[in-house]
């Protein structure tokens, strides 16, 4: 019995003794690994150019909105148009029965017919009286009698003639067209329905679509880019982004800023003009907008991955003769995934990855499988 308990602890301590070894000789070979060259992805610095951007909201905003009122009374008689339709400047949305408006015209008009046969009669008798008075054959105060009657039917006529200019607008109420070119909306009245003239109800709501704007706004710190610009009167480029700020929708171009800045937030307003043909900005729409106020040109660029920071300042890798050495730079405009830097020059390799495990000085090895960024690879010398 005690022989065999003696066995079963010599086996077990072997089996430990082995474990043991097994740790050891992994932990060094850890050790080894570590000791090696860091496996890293690389980037080249490039030279080119970089856009310099102001962001900011805003809402599309159209250049026109007409929302059509009744300028006479009556019966409508027609509507025209479909909704969402879009119309074009003169063409005819509702009709409003014009029977009664055209009768008056009719009476208006004869009027002015009798009237200008009084005047012509007069001016017939002037005329007659002119050459009796150049005989001595009639007073004198005869024929400045009829002079002044016939400036008295003159005034009728002209009288008249406003009567029947104003009948004829009236009439053209009752037509009722777009005053400009657009798109109308849902439809407001239907035939048989009374309106009347002024009441303030819309009979129809027409939007201009193309062009179209977006009114957005701009810090007061950045009026020093925008408008040493205007003064050159550039055309700064605007694009408009979706909600999430992710897809472009349009591309157009910067009209104007406001003339007054906004107290109470420290910013001003900016309209800026879409063609819009597309028409993928719509009325009222959120969008972000990113206004292009200068282009770098030659500038040093790099990914931004590859910018680390230790505090306030910033630094990449620089690799050279398989080291990486720690290099400070300054970072201007930033664009997307972009940096335009200084202290370093277009050329230079620099580090992307295994941030955790560079330092400077260290020895490296260019993987040529992707190594995300904050994360350590190590290969033997």
């Amino acid at each position: 019995m005690w022989i065999a308990i003696l066995l079963i602890f010599a086996v077990g301590f072997f089996l430990v003794l082995r474990q043991h070894e097994a740790t050891q000789t992994a932990a060094a070979g850890r050790r080894g690994a570590m000791s090696g060259a860091v496996a890293i992805t690389t980037v080249t610095a490039q030279k080119g150019k970089i856009g310099v951007y102001v962001d900011a909201i805003g809402t599309v905003t159209p250049v026109y909105t007409a929302s059509i009122v009744s300028q006479v009374s009556g019966i409508v008689t027609a509507v025209h148009y479909s909704e969402g339709q879009m119309v074009q400047k003169g063409g005819p949305l509702i009709e409003i029965d014009a029977r009664p408006y055209a009768a008056t015209l009719a009476q208006a008009k004869g009027i002015l017919e009798r009237d200008q046969g009084v005047l012509a009669q007069a001016q017939m008798d002037l005329d007659r009286y002119k050459a009796a008075w150049a005989r001595n054959a009639i007073p004198k105060q005869t024929l400045d009698d009829q002079e002044k009657l016939v400036q008295q039917v003159q005034g009728t006529e002209h009288n008249d003639e406003g009567t029947v200019q104003y009948d004829q607008i009236q009439v053209e109420y009752c037509h009722i067209v777009s005053p400009i070119a657009g798109r109308v909306g849902l439809r407001l009245v239907d035939p048989g329905n009374v309106v009347q003239a002024n009441a303030g109800t819309v009979l129809a709501v027409v939007t201009q679509i193309q062009p179209i704007t977006v009114v957005f706004t701009v810090a007061e710190d950045d009026l020093g880019k925008i408008q040493p610009q205007l003064r050159k009167r550039a055309k700064l480029e605007a694009d408009a982004f979706d909600r999430g700020g992710q897809k472009q929708i349009a591309t157009g171009t910067l009209l104007t800023l406001d003339n007054q800045i906004d107290t109470t937030t420290g910013t001003v307003k900016a309209r800026a003009q879409f063609a819009n043909a597309d028409s993928s900005l719509f009325p009222n729409q959120f969008v972000n907008v990113r206004l292009l106020v200068n282009t770098l040109e030659g500038a040093t660029l790099i990914p931004s991955a590859a910018v680390q920071h230790n505090g306030q300042a910033a630094f990449v890798y620089v690799i050279a003769q398989n080291k990486a050495h720690l290099t400070p730079i300054t970072v201007g405009v930033t664009n997307a995934t972009t940096a335009q830097v200084t202290g370093i020059q277009p050329g230079d390799v620099l580090a992307t990855s295994s941030f955790d495990k560079l330092q400077d000085g260290a020895a490296v090895s260019i993987s040529t499988k992707p190594i995300a960024a904050n994360t350590s690879g190590s290969s033997a010398p």
